[in-house]
């Protein structure tokens, strides 16, 4: 468990430094970004970007998860994989291409036909990196990763930001997604070379098709869950909407993950040397759970609390009909937070076909909670209380499977973890009830006539006050439930 430990908190060391230092730069390129590009325009950038990952899914097949589960793979088998991978970005590329026309004319809107044609060229540099980057992973260079994400986030937020400011509007969100796109291919190539053979390496595939094969289809209906709700929202109910919807939607997701994505990139790499060792992956599993739930929960609190400073700060006053679907979505951050470990756990003990059988139950939930917000409630707050529902039944549905085909053990123990976080995020949510309401009229402050920044002070200092009173709140739990002892770490420290 030692060895696990330190490697973990190397990788996400690494990963932390990119993450929080990309959170910075991503909130200031969104802020920028937002007041100088419209709702419809978000809305159209975000049905493209919708589309095109679903082809992105169709190229990997599942191959990244099983490159780094599989430690028998030769040089001849990753470049076989590599070959195979090369040919299906130049045949995805084409085929989105070639595409454009209909998924302009299902949505009625003729913007979208020119976005998805220069996006063709995004999808084949996505697509054809998936190897080289995978090996990123499965060598654990989590520094080199951290270096490569940080300086592509950089170069693409400032190069989007100078052509918004140039007036291009929704071709600073493409040359966005390409530029990033681009610079991954490149980069990645370069640190692993590999030379595509002439074959479509099928020989090499079939060793970890049986495992890939359910990851794939994971993927795939995980795909279709997280983006049902801006496919039906955009058909139905508008580009409008589903701007407003999109930007609540990713704010909330901001927490969620720069948390996850300093840790889950690294478990699976990890775990997967323990991958026969069930007692011990389930150990692991359980200390993970713990520490994530004592993030998460009080988190999504003090989120729900702030979030008119949150979204008023970040995006400005043109996205206040955003904020009550934000409210509500924050609900789910403490339970994304948990259950984002899940898949690799699914993965490291070999099994991607319950993974996948998770993945069918939340995209039913998901599908059917959706469509009641839809036809029958007309509404993004309705819609965003049925996404809240539907992450609590795949949540639980998850861990009871994870805990009797993976792990082979009683989940008692896993529902022992989550007394302690809930207790905190309940006492956060106790003190922040009455100061939001004290803090109710600097919100109001905020829509005086005045202009620069100080129409955003009084946001900002009512956001400050609630983060330092939930930190306290934190604090003084953590150290008198014995959860942590931080006052005599700070000691050892001093």
């Amino acid at each position: 468990m030692s060895n696990i430990k330190q490697q973990m908190l190397s990788g996400v060391f690494f990963n932390a430094v990119a993450k929080y230092s990309g959170l910075v730069i991503s909130l200031v390129v969104a802020g920028i970004l937002g007041r100088l590009i419209s709702p419809d325009d978000f809305g159209v950038m975000t049905i493209a970007m919708v589309i095109i990952s679903f082809f992105e899914l169709l190229s990997n097949i599942g191959f990244s998860a099983a490159i780094i589960q599989h430690k028998d793979l030769t040089d001849h088998d990753l470049r076989s994989i590599f070959s195979f991978t090369l040919w299906m970005a130049i045949l995805l590329a084409l085929l989105f291409f070639s595409a454009s026309g209909l998924i302009a004319a299902y949505y009625n809107n003729d913007s979208l036909r020119p976005i998805c044609q220069m996006l063709s060229i995004y999808l084949f540099f996505n697509c054809a990196s998936m190897v080289p980057n995978t090996l990123f992973y499965r060598d654990k260079k989590f520094k080199l990763l951290a270096i490569r994400t940080l300086s592509i986030q950089l170069l693409s937020g400032v190069a989007a930001v100078i052509a918004a400011c140039q007036g291009l509007g929704l071709y600073a969100l493409l040359l966005q997604s390409v530029l990033s796109g681009s610079c991954l291919f490149l980069l990645s190539i370069y640190h692993y070379p590999l030379r595509p053979l002439p074959t479509l390496g099928l020989e090499s595939i079939r060793k970890v098709w049986s495992y890939s094969l359910f990851q794939f289809l994971f993927n795939v209906i995980n795909y279709f869950t997280r983006n049902m709700d801006k496919l039906l929202i955009g058909r139905f109910l508008g580009m409008g909407p589903l701007g407003y919807y999109d930007k609540s939607y990713r704010l909330m997701m901001l927490p969620v993950q720069n948390i996850t994505q300093v840790i889950t990139p690294v478990l699976h790499p990890i775990l997967s040397d323990y991958q026969k060792q069930h007692q011990r992956l389930c150990e692991a599993h359980e200390k993970m759970v713990h520490i994530l739930a004592l993030v998460g929960f009080p988190l999504s609190i003090l989120v729900f609390f702030c979030a008119d400073e949150a979204m008023l700060l970040v995006f400005g006053h043109q996205w206040l009909d955003s904020i009550p679907a934000f409210r509500v979505l924050s609900l789910t951050i403490g339970i994304q937070l948990v259950l984002s470990s899940s898949g690799s756990f699914y993965q490291s003990g070999g099994n991607t076909k319950a993974m996948f059988h998770c993945a069918l139950f939340a995209a039913a939930v998901n599908t059917v909670g959706l469509l009641v917000g839809i036809f029958l409630f007309q509404s993004l707050i309705a819609i965003a209380w049925c996404i809240v529902v539907s992450f609590v039944l795949s949540f639980l549905q998850c861990y009871l499977l994870l805990y009797r085909v993976v792990f082979h053990q009683s989940i008692r123990s896993f529902f022992s973890h989550f007394r302690s976080p809930l207790l905190l995020a309940l006492l956060v949510a106790l003190v922040l009830w009455p100061v939001s309401h004290g803090c109710t009229y600097l919100q109001e402050l905020s829509c005086w006539p005045v202009t620069g920044w100080l129409t955003f002070l009084p946001l900002l200092v009512s956001l400050v006050i609630k983060g330092g009173v939930a930190l306290v709140v934190v604090a003084v739990y953590l150290q008198r439930s014995g959860e942590y002892d931080w006052v005599g770490w700070l000691r050892r420290r001093g």
